[in-house]
């Protein structure tokens, strides 16, 4: 959208991936939140937009392909900005490429459901869920949208269920939007909710502002990556270029390690890893911010 899609329209579908594009390739199963639903209406993307109601043209489809995509989250804000329909379409282009899709759904059942993935005797299980909204970007019985969270209830009984048939519960949020490292109070009472329940690792997809990880309980915490693909220049504050990619590992039915992978964001749209003197003092900003 905006002025990521047109770097996209004048430099190539791909052009936002090109520099990172090996780091998700190396993966054996490659995890995007996607938070904007693609749309046949969709017009061509403004540079100077600075609207906040998103769309995807279908073809931009093309990079998640380029990255090798394996699993795609739904729980984004913006994937009913355009209406319903487009979420329906967007599924439907998940599902013609094999992949797995969770987090949201046609409905509220399906949003709730865990993409199930085994690999190498690791059994893993995403689920995740959005308790900002807005309302419309929520499932509902009958309806295309996010996972709400809601009183959280639901997903901790799901969590623990997965676990005591050996899964390894991967948890995501789109939490609330916060401009600093640290969590808020709220979110990490609720995000280490999610370990006790038996998650393994609980991640926060909101972020456009990278924000602190931390140990706790036996699991792993990474409280908010940062974009990905957006046009956030160091707007609205400065940071809004630092991104992570998390890498994890799995052997023998347990999470062994997470690789920091680094990146800053270039010309409104790419990516490209960190160099040694960036990636050290975005490292000691992010870990004096945890108190390590």
């Amino acid at each position: 959208a905006r002025a990521t899609g047109y770097k996209m329209d004048t430099l190539g579908t791909t052009y936002p991936g090109q520099d990172i594009r090996s780091w998700l390739l190396e993966a054996d199963i490659a995890h995007i939140s996607n938070e904007v639903s693609f749309n046949e209406d969709c017009p061509l993307a403004n540079f100077y937009s600075t609207s906040t109601m998103f769309c995807s043209r279908p073809e931009y489809i093309e990079l998640l392909d380029y990255l090798g995509t394996d699993i795609v989250e739904l729980s984004g804000n913006h994937n009913n900005d355009w209406g319903r329909k487009a979420f329906t379409y967007s599924l439907d282009l998940y599902k013609e490429r094999g992949w797995a899709y969770f987090a949201g759904g046609a409905n509220l059942a399906e949003a709730r459901q865990p993409a199930l993935i085994e690999h190498n005797g690791n059994r893993l299980a995403f689920i995740g869920c959005n308790p900002v909204g807005p309302p419309n970007a929520w499932a509902a019985e009958d309806q295309p949208g996010a996972a709400p969270c809601e009183d959280y209830a639901w997903m901790l009984e799901e969590i623990s269920r997965l676990r005591s048939e050996g899964y390894l519960p991967i948890v995501t949020y789109q939490y609330f939007e916060l401009y600093i490292y640290p969590p808020s109070d709220h979110q990490q009472r609720n995000f280490r909710a999610a370990i006790d329940a038996g998650a393994v690792i609980v991640s926060g997809s909101q972020a456009h502002f990278p924000q602190t990880m931390e140990f706790y309980n036996g699991g792993f915490i990474h409280y908010g990556l940062g974009n990905l693909f957006f046009d956030q220049m160091d707007i609205p504050v400065p940071g809004t270029r630092r991104e992570f990619v998390d890498r994890h590992y799995f052997y023998d039915g347990r999470h062994i390690q997470t690789e920091l992978l680094t990146a800053l964001l270039e010309d409104y749209a790419r990516p490209r890893p960190m160099d040694s003197s960036e990636r050290e003092a975005f490292l000691s900003d992010i870990f004096t911010a945890a108190g390590w």
